[in-house]
């Protein structure tokens, strides 16, 4: 592009990259338990690795795909990411047991790890003017946070009206545009192959160690929480990611340079995200379960009727926005949890016979209330003070955080659920008629525990984040360019 100006298309294509990703993690929800029934999941322990799969591949291989991005050309690694993302979708759409589709998930889920990354860095690289950057990452943000809430409806219609398959393959018309796109309004971007080295060392430690340590979880309620195969898997996790952390000290390019963390806002905020959206993801999961096989909605009832967190939280978060450079961002992050945990906790008195008005929807309000003053808030509190060579990494991290925090997050709140349903079934003898009340009990305690993450998220920011207010200007400028994108 020789014009002072870039092309509008070359934002439209990158964004519409990242709104294909973010769609393909909410869309699944309402899918789950029609996939459920089609493939003959046993168990919601079993269930939860459509999303778990999804979200450890993209959370482990962040960091990395934003590295091969430098080494290899970021427009090259765009292309590839794209591609394969659309075909791992095919494979998905075409799974034909649960063992298919978990894996195909994760190829999804690496696939978003090489595109998200390197469609940010051409953004951050194409508009480079401050006011162009600033219009073009509002877009971005946009796009992002829209792709969640068109993801429930659109999976509740494809799923309802057509067939769940659909919610996959949806994603190949989508990837070929973007293709096709790319290659006419995407500049090429220069590789920095002598300059940029790949740790892969620290790549595989980290994603093994992450998944060994979600697996542990997972397994925890079958094998018994002290058993030897459990304390066998955490020593293996631990051990994986202490080496990780001794590899990113010895190496002179770490995929994670851990001088960052002598920050003490970075370290508490990253370290904060981590019980955020462990609670985050169990609720969306469990809600889904909840709504479609307990109250009986039809998936495009649920999706609908999950809009309000999309509502709720856009509203907060515009507020939120306008009024953070009055408030020293810690204020905020002490509060804006404790209304997570709130909707959480009135999550854990969900009945059999429930109503969504009166069981489902303050909960939603409350909850997403807390979930958008959160969003705003953390990310300014990181992101400030660092420098602009630094935020790209800090950026990175955050996400990175947010994927790792739902996978875990959900693999113990699983556990807790399918323990306490097996408990309440061995209290019933059996009986299947105890089922559907089992289930619920499984599904309260689970919420219950969540709200404890939210709570202890609360704490970290208490203890751990330092008073700061940025100037006006700055901290306008900072909202507008770094408060969505994590949301996504």
């Amino acid at each position: 592009m020789k014009d002072n100006k870039p092309n509008p298309l070359t934002l439209v294509t990158l964004a519409g990259a990242q709104f294909m990703v973010v769609l393909d993690a909410t869309i699944v929800n309402v899918a789950l338990p029609s996939i459920q029934q089609a493939l003959n999941f046993t168990s919601s322990a079993q269930l939860q690795w459509i999303v778990t799969a999804y979200t450890l591949m993209f959370g482990g291989f962040l960091l990395l795909g934003g590295r091969l991005a430098d080494l290899m050309g970021r427009r090259k690694m765009f292309l590839i990411g794209v591609t394969l993302f659309a075909l791992s979708s095919l494979l998905a759409g075409f799974a034909q047991n649960p063992t298919q589709i978990i894996i195909f998930r994760s190829l999804q889920g690496l696939s978003g790890a090489l595109l998200s990354p390197a469609a940010l860095s051409l953004v951050l690289t194409i508009y480079k003017d401050g006011k162009e950057r600033n219009r073009a990452l509002g877009v971005w943000s946009t796009v992002a946070a829209g792709g969640g809430a068109f993801g429930l409806l659109l999976g509740g219609v494809l799923t309802q009206y057509i067939d769940w398959r659909w919610i996959f393959f949806i994603n190949i018309p989508i990837a070929a545009l973007i293709i096709f796109s790319s290659f006419r309004n995407v500049p090429k971007s220069s590789e920095r192959g002598k300059g940029v080295s790949l740790d892969l060392p620290g790549a595989i430690s980290v994603t093994a160690g992450l998944i060994v340590l979600v697996y542990a979880f997972v397994r925890a309620a079958d094998f018994g929480w002290l058993s030897p195969e459990t304390l066998g898997l955490f020593g293996l996790a631990i051990l994986l990611l202490v080496g990780f952390v001794i590899n990113e000290l010895k190496v002179k390019q770490p995929l994670m340079p851990l001088r960052i963390f002598k920050n003490r806002n970075v370290a508490a905020g990253t370290l904060m995200q981590l019980p955020i959206t462990a609670g985050m993801f169990g609720v969306f999961f469990y809600l889904s379960i909840y709504m479609q096989q307990i109250l009986n909605y039809t998936p495009f009832q649920s999706g609908l009727l999950n809009l309000p967190f999309t509502i709720c939280i856009a509203i907060t978060a515009g507020i939120i926005s306008k009024k953070i450079a009055k408030i020293a961002p810690k204020s905020i992050l002490i509060i804006s949890p404790l209304f997570i945990a709130a909707g959480l906790f009135y999550f854990s008195r969900i009945p059999v016979e429930g109503n969504y008005v009166r069981d489902v929807l303050p909960g939603i309000v409350l909850m997403a209330t807390g979930m958008g003053a959160t969003f705003v808030a953390l990310t300014l509190a990181v992101t400030s003070g660092v420098s602009e060579k630094e935020s790209g990494l800090v950026s990175g991290l955050l996400n990175t955080a947010q994927q790792v925090g739902g996978a875990i997050g959900l693999a113990v709140l699983t556990t807790v659920s399918t323990s306490t349903t097996n408990a309440a079934m061995t209290v019933a003898n059996g009986n299947p008629s105890a089922m559907t009340a089992s289930l619920v009990a499984g599904f309260e305690r689970a919420f219950l525990v969540a709200a404890c993450f939210a709570i202890a998220a609360s704490l970290i920011a208490f203890f751990g984040l330092t008073y700061q207010k940025l100037p006006k200007h700055e901290a306008e400028r900072e909202t507008e360019t770094k408060t969505l994108p994590i949301a996504a």
